[in-house]
């Protein structure tokens, strides 16, 4: 099936199965973000941020939110 295919399979939803492939692919989308942020922070992808954050916060350069 092609992106295309599937634009179309959606908009010929009905409101009902439109909300409910909504909440589908909300949960689908969150689990992929998850694990590809899971995996980046094993891999230490986001070592260089943290510790930038972490020095910043010691410097002083960090406001309470």
């Amino acid at each position: 099936m092609t992106i295309h295919e599937i634009e179309q399979a959606i908009t010929e939803l009905s409101p009902q199965e439109l909300a409910r492939f909504r909440h589908w692919f909300d949960e689908f989308d969150a689990q992929v973000w998850d694990e590809q942020f899971e995996s980046d922070a094993n891999s230490g992808k986001l070592d260089k941020l943290a510790n930038k954050a972490i020095t910043d916060f010691r410097a002083g350069k960090a406001k309470e939110l």
